[in-house]
């Protein structure tokens, strides 16, 4: 923790301003405002799921209305449309950006109009790992069809779109300060706005939905979603190293870039050399060739995992099953396990919300990009305080995977 981090939150217990309002979560989403682009609206919350909630609910989402999002992502991206007792349709990706593929999308808003006789409520890309989805297409045809989009940019803190921020494009945009993100409030989130008017509807559920009345009166459903004055103070700190981690990031990504450009079978993903896109790449993430031979590989999947993979993921149920039907590959998941004996934590992709038992029974559009992906991507170190010598390191011990 820096010393501008401890000074806010000094601030906050010496004010007594240790509650969820107060100095700091305004001056928090002013230097946000500042940062995206003043011509926005912020409102800090309590976490990135907490925005993609409130979002669905200004979007006029109710129980059995269909939702449309990127099934390549984060359980968080898909969780609130079902808090709301409606249905997420999942798109897959394109190959290009790994984001939602911009035509299969149209496919599944036409065919939804067609069964069911209305539109979907909202479209929700996301920039995952921080890459910049074909988010004009997409407002495109979101426009063309009248339906609102709301940009899940948890991973793409200060990723760019020809010049302009993502989460900026659409009608939201969510960000995301978990403890693993660009910048962290330790836990915490944002929803970006266009007006006033909408900031002030969003922080009306986010605190539990008060009627003006000198008593509490309530005639809606609200949340406790406010970001306290503490986690604020903690962002404020961060705000002033948010362009370094960035800077780092992309710096750790082309360091990777270089080191991996000789090594076969193992491929790098990178931004598309078009010019629009300025990824701040969250996660750098690689891809194996299926035919690569890695140390180990046929003794994986004979044991079954013991708790969650990927440092403090919380509480995980116990499982007696050795595969799902949708797994990495023996060479991916023997990889993981060889750098982890090395101290290297690495991680698989997302796994694709279609192919999750939760949403066995959910509407999906696939093309089988996101499954492939799957089952050859891995997550590398990509943080800030990653240096050099452990990218040398970690390239120097996937070299060593390899048979």
């Amino acid at each position: 923790m820096s010393g501008k981090e401890r000074d806010f939150i000094k601030e906050a217990f010496d004010t007594n301003w240790v509650v969820p309002l107060g100095p700091n979560v305004n001056g928090f989403e002013e230097d946000l405002k500042q940062f995206i682009g003043a011509q926005n609206e912020v409102v800090a919350l309590s976490a990135g799921t907490a925005a993609v909630h409130l979002a669905l609910i200004a979007c006029g989402v109710n129980p059995g209305d269909e939702v449309i999002v990127q099934s390549f992502t984060f359980c968080a991206s898909s969780h609130p449309i079902t808090y709301l007792g409606a249905k997420p349709v999942f798109v897959d990706s394109e190959m290009d950006t790994w984001n939602m593929d911009p035509d299969l999308l149209e496919v599944a808003i036409k065919d939804r109009i067609e069964k069911t006789g209305k539109k979907p409520k909202a479209i929700v890309p996301v920039y995952l790992y921080g890459m910049p989805a074909k988010i004009n297409e997409i407002i495109a045809i979101a426009e063309k069809y009248d339906i609102p989009v709301i940009e899940d940019a948890a991973e793409g803190f200060g990723s760019k779109y020809n010049g302009q921020m993502c989460g900026t494009f659409g009608k939201y945009g969510v960000l995301s300060f978990n403890g693993n993100k660009m910048i962290t409030t330790s836990g915490g989130g944002a929803l970006i706005t266009s007006s006033a008017e909408d900031k002030k509807e969003i922080m009306f559920y986010a605190t539990q939905a008060r009627e003006s009345y000198p008593y509490y009166q309530h005639e809606k459903i609200g949340y406790n979603y406010r970001m306290s004055n503490i986690c604020a103070g903690i962002g404020r700190g961060q705000m002033t190293v948010a362009e370094a981690h960035i800077d780092h990031h992309k710096h750790v990504q082309a360091l990777y870039e270089e080191l991996l450009k000789d090594v076969q079978g193992i491929k790098l993903h990178c931004q598309p050399e078009t010019g629009e896109y300025d990824s701040n790449y969250w996660l750098c993430t690689v891809t194996l060739d299926p035919t690569l031979k890695v140390n180990g590989q046929e003794n994986v999947y004979k044991a079954v995992v013991q708790g969650a993979v990927g440092g403090a993921a919380g509480v995980t149920h116990d499982t007696k099953d050795l595969h799902t039907d949708c797994e990495p590959n023996p060479n991916v998941e023997a990889m993981r396990i060889f750098l982890d004996a090395k101290g290297i934590e690495s991680r698989p992709l997302w796994k694709p919300m279609h192919k999750q038992p939760v949403y066995a029974n959910a509407v999906a559009y696939t093309n089988g990009v996101s499954e492939s992906l799957f089952k050859v991507g891995l997550c590398l170190p990509s943080g800030p305080c990653v240096t050099d010598d452990d990218v040398r390191y970690i390239i120097d011990c996937i070299k060593e995977a390899i048979l």
